[in-house]
C-alpha cells in the first residue's frame, strides 16, 4: 500500500515558540517527522537521542547547530547519546528519523 502525503497537509504540533512537527507514518520502531523553526526561534528545549542517534535532511532554509551552518540537502548524523538545540536565523524545514 502506498501513502502519499504533502508534508504541508499534515497537522503541525507545536513544540515551541517558532518550531513545529509533523509526524508521518512509517514502520515499525522507527519514528520520522518534518519539523520547521521559524527565523528567529531555537529548539525549546536540549534534543537529546539515545543509543541509535537521529538522523535528519535539511529540506530547505539553513540550521545552525554547534554554531555551524547547514542549508538544503545536507544530511546530518547526531550519533548514540548526543545532545544538540538547534536554530534558525532565516527558518528552515528538516525531515528527519530516529529508532524508538
Amino acid at each position: 500500500m502506498l501513502t502519499q502525503l504533502n508534508p504541508d497537509d499534515i497537522p503541525a504540533v507545536k513544540v515551541g515558540p517558532g518550531c513545529y512537527r509533523r509526524d508521518v507514518p512509517t514502520l515499525g520502531n522507527v519514528r520520522a517527522w518534518f519539523v520547521d523553526i521559524e527565523a528567529g526561534a531555537q529548539w525549546p528545549h536540549l534534543d537529546e537521542h539515545g543509543a541509535f542517534g537521529e538522523a535528519v535532511l535539511v529540506i530547505s532554509g539553513e540550521v545552525i547547530d554547534d554554531e555551524k551552518r547547514f542549508g538544503p540537502g545536507t544530511y546530518l548524523f547526531f550519533g548514540a547519546y548526543s545532545r544538540h538545540r538547534p536554530r534558525s536565523e532565516t527558518g528552515v524545514r528538516l525531515f528527519g528519523f530516529n529508532l524508538l
